[in-house]
């Protein structure tokens, strides 16, 4: 930048400049380039998401029994945290995750224990997950649907239990066993079986 103009403060800070030496100027340029990279570098993202991965490979050895006990029956995927972990982002691949969202929702809404909460959470999931067109609605038949809308003016802890039977017996019945027969379970049963073996080969 060149300014003629007497006391112009880009001509004083080019001066400045000019004072300094070469070498100063190459390492402010260069370590300019480093955190440039540093700061826009996209592989960042996927150390983070390996680290990630190592973190939730760790949990897993922890917890080999409890893989191999999800495909005894859909009850015991439910009753672990970490196997609704994994059905939920199986799900997400198939893009029917708000199946098993509405289905923890109401289980969340059943320990409401303040009637002025449980008619807003109450109308709060009915608007996201069953009315007709809501952003995330479970596959739900019309009656059922009805019979929701019916339970809302005197919402009770219960007034969601026929659409989570119906979401959970869809689930239980087409998401879950092709739940079991995914890749992605599929090799957590083979660390899980491998580790188990290796186990008992040093006892």
């Amino acid at each position: 930048m060149t300014c003629w103009m007497p006391g112009c403060p880009a001509l004083s800070m080019c001066r400045g400049l000019a004072a300094l030496p070469i070498t100063c100027l190459e390492r402010a340029k260069d370590l300019k380039t480093r955190l440039g990279i540093l700061f826009h570098k996209p592989e960042l993202g996927h150390k983070t998401g390996s680290s990630s991965k190592l973190q939730l490979g760790s949990r897993r050895r922890h917890s080999s029994r409890e893989v191999l006990e999800w495909k005894e029956s859909f009850d015991q995927l439910l009753k672990s945290k970490s196997g609704v972990n994994a059905f939920h982002t199986f799900l997400k691949t198939e893009f029917s995750e708000e199946n098993l969202d509405f289905w923890l929702a109401c289980e969340d809404f059943k320990k409401t224990r303040s009637k002025t909460k449980l008619a807003s959470k109450a109308n709060r999931i009915f608007e996201e997950f069953v009315q007709s067109e809501a952003p995330r609605e479970v596959n739900i038949d019309h009656e059922t649907r009805e019979i929701t809308r019916k339970n809302l003016s005197g919402a009770t802890s219960s007034c969601f239990n026929e659409a989570q039977a119906k979401t959970r017996t869809l689930m239980e019945k087409d998401s879950y066993p092709r739940f079991l027969k995914s890749a992605s379970y599929q090799d957590m049963t083979k660390q899980a079986t491998s580790r188990g073996t290796s186990k008992r080969s040093h006892t």
